[in-house]
C-alpha cells in the first residue's frame, strides 16, 4: 500500500509537532507535564500507560510509555459545532516516554490541524481560530516545560 502524501515532505510545523525532553524520572515528568496541561487551561479526563499494559497483556518488556489525554471543553464544543468527526481524533495526547533512566520525552501532534490536512475539519474562519487558540495554549505549555528541560525540539 502506498500513502497519498509522502510524509517526509510535510513540515512538522503543518501538524503541530511538539517534543521535549525532561531531565527526570518517568513518574515525575507525568506529575510535571499534567500540572503544566492543567495550568494552561487544559483538563486530563483520559491517562494511561500503553507500556504497562503489554508488559501485562503481552509480556512486552516496554520502556516506561504514558499517554495524557488533554482536553478543552470550550474548545472541544466549538469543533465539534464545526465538525462532528473531529471526535474520532479525540482527546489531544501528549505522550511521555522513557529514553533512558532519568530523560523523559514529551511528544505532541495537534488533532486540529491533522484534522485540516485530512480534509475532516472546515477551512474556515472559526477553524482557524480554533487551531490558533490550540497551538498558543500548548506553545505555552512547552515554554513552561522548558522551566525544567535540557532540550526543546519542533
Amino acid at each position: 500500500m502506498s500513502l497519498p502524501i509522502d510524509p517526509a515532505t510535510i513540515d512538522p510545523e503543518a501538524y503541530g509537532e511538539k517534543q521535549a525532553v525532561l531531565e527526570m524520572d518517568h513518574e515525575e515528568a507525568i506529575e510535571h507535564v499534567r500540572e503544566v496541561c492543567e495550568d494552561v487551561g487544559f483538563g486530563i479526563p483520559v491517562e494511561f500507560s500503553p507500556s504497562e499494559l503489554l508488559n501485562e497483556k503481552v509480556d512486552a518488556d516496554r520502556d516506561p510509555y504514558y499517554v495524557l489525554g488533554a482536553c478543552n471543553p470550550e474548545i472541544a464544543d466549538r469543533a465539534l459545532d464545526e465538525t462532528m468527526r473531529i471526535g474520532g481524533l479525540f482527546p489531544c495526547n501528549v505522550i511521555v516516554w522513557e529514553e533512558e533512566p532519568g530523560r523523559q520525552r514529551v511528544y505532541h501532534v495537534s488533532i486540529m490541524k491533522i484534522a485540516r490536512l485530512l480534509g475532516t475539519a472546515p477551512d474556515n474562519d472559526e477553524w482557524r481560530e480554533i487551531v490558533e487558540t490550540t497551538g498558543d495554549l500548548t506553545e505555552d505549555a512547552f515554554e513552561r516545560f522548558d522551566s525544567v528541560e535540557i532540550e526543546v525540539t519542533e
